[in-house]
């Protein structure tokens, strides 16, 4: 019997012969031919010769698909989570919700396991089309429908990028005592993470390879200082079904806007790789560092009132200044322990900011011509003056945030899950990849985005924000999310169906 990795399911394959017009070009001189280009820089010559990795939207052919290194995709999830953006995500049960620390860690756990699971199917769809993820969104969006799409990503991955930022730049502040302002900590940060993305594929990959390890030993080390200190007191109040559903809703917003990128990281694997593989190594590289260190985050904010040094650290809601001094009593090593932490966050902006580049390009199809990098250029220069601006609004920024992006993934997974299941009925040949950039051939647009309006009717009356609370989630809690899928998926279908009616599939 044929081994299933090597002989996949006939519906898993893709023509070939679909890809008889897209360019299998990367050197510099058929850079040149594949976006039109007279003449080409020096410079840009000189990176491409280096390996700094040009391709932005473009799909990859086939015969460029030829990496066999899967686990790959593994560390770079575990790493894109092993930080202290996640340690500060566990910190919102007990802080904002008022959860104690036993239903916080079952809310984080529970919903981690269920929210990953769309991140994880998405990134097996790489291999076999050879499409950025929101490129492959046009085949329901439809070429002008995605930008809207693309807009909100765009939003919600800048936001990761700025807390991010502003967390790191906190963090490094507190090692130096307060000399050291948040502002040039963020710079700092936000530079050394610029540094990684522009280099593309190759330079991402191996770093995120090594990056959790240091994060690993700052963490070890932090709890075997103040493992003694963690305590379970009960919380002030029992949790309500409304304040377990709006953290529910919060740890959901962070790993279900994964969905969006996910395929970007695998676009080079070889289309024959067994997609239960990819899917486990993406499962396991998100939920083992969230769940673990965001349960560690709600332990030690619940441990907090009761360790003066903890407290102090803690003061004003720095979460950089709490890990500092738990890692005070060593002294110059704990320092450089909190310095690690704080670099830590690179592992995350770095692949955000190398996926922005993408949805760049989506929002604004012309700049297809733009090498991937210089987007890399232009969102740094973005989030250094957004992450000035909202550095001493952590709290209320990440709750916000957190709460609000979840509602646009959730209707985005609905729309381009329900085309792949039960439109195209799973089947990767049934994507025509010669018209990934014919506005005439893809969708309208229509049915994906008047589903997503559609369902705006319930999210929000079922949002429980700080600014708004919805006549439905004054009872339920927050449950945008949830409604934001259900009511987008069962308004698809009949729309899609129409469409087709009046533009064939491709």
């Amino acid at each position: 019997m044929q081994d299933p990795t090597l002989s996949p399911n006939p519906k898993d394959q893709v023509d070939t012969e679909k890809y008889a017009s897209v360019t299998e070009d990367t050197s510099a001189s058929q850079f040149e031919q594949q976006f039109g280009y007279g003449r080409i820089n020096k410079l840009t010559k000189k990176l491409l010769h280096w390996g700094v990795e040009a391709r932005g939207i473009t799909p990859v052919p086939v015969s460029q698909r030829t990496d066999t290194q899967y686990h790959k995709i593994f560390w770079l999830w575990l790493s894109f989570n092993f930080n202290i953006l996640s340690f500060s995500a566990g910190t919102l049960g007990p802080v904002v919700f008022g959860l104690g620390l036993r239903d916080s860690c079952l809310v984080i756990l529970f919903f981690n396991l269920l929210c990953s699971i769309p991140p994880s199917y998405l990134t097996t769809w790489g291999p076999k089309l050879g499409l950025r993820q929101m490129c492959q969104a046009r085949y329901s969006f439809g070429y002008f429908g995605v930008v809207f799409a693309s807009v909100l990503n765009l939003a919600s991955m800048m936001g990761f990028t700025i807390l991010n930022c502003i967390l790191g730049g906190q963090t490094v502040s507190s090692v130096s005592g307060g000399s050291l302002s948040w502002s040039v900590g963020i710079v700092i940060i936000a530079v050394v993470s610029l540094l990684i993305s522009f280099c593309g594929y190759r330079v991402l990959n191996w770093y995120e390879r090594l990056a959790w390890i240091p994060v690993l030993v700052v963490y070890v080390v932090a709890l075997g200082l103040g493992g003694k200190n963690l305590v379970s007191p009960p919380p002030a109040e029992p949790a309500t079904a409304r304040a377990i559903l709006s953290f529910a809703s919060t740890i959901a917003g962070f790993v279900i806007t994964y969905s969006p990128l996910a395929s970007d990281f695998t676009i080079y694997y070889t289309p024959n790789v067994s997609r239960w593989k990819i899917f486990l190594y993406s499962y396991l590289g998100f939920n083992i560092p969230i769940i673990l260190i965001q349960c560690l985050g709600a332990a030690v904010v619940v441990s907090t009132p009761f360790v003066s040094e903890w407290n102090a650290g803690y003061e004003s809601g720095s979460v950089g200044g709490l890990i500092e001094a738990m890692l005070h009593p060593v002294g110059g090593f704990g320092k450089f322990l909190t310095v690690l932490i704080a670099l830590s966050v690179t592992a995350n902006v770095a692949p955000t900011l190398y996926s922005v580049c993408f949805n760049f390009q989506i929002f604004m199809p012309f700049l297809v011509v733009v090498p991937r990098y210089m987007f890399s250029l232009l969102a740094v220069a973005i989030v250094i003056p957004l992450s000035v601006v909202g550095q001493h609004k952590f709290y209320d920024t990440l709750t916000n945030f957190l709460g609000l992006i979840g509602y646009w993934a959730s209707a985005f997974l609905a729309v381009i899950l329900m085309e792949h299941i039960i439109i195209r009925r799973s089947d990767f040949t049934a994507y025509d990849l010669r018209y990934w950039n014919s506005p005439s051939k893809l969708p309208t647009g229509l049915a994906a985005v008047g589903a997503c309006l559609l369902a705006v009717g319930l999210i929000v009356p079922s949002m429980d924000q700080v600014w708004f609370v919805g006549p439905i989630a004054e009872k339920t809690g927050d449950i945008g999310f949830e409604m934001a899928f259900a009511v987008t998926a069962l308004a698809y279908i009949p729309l899609r169906l129409v469409e087709l009616r009046f533009r064939p599939l491709v």
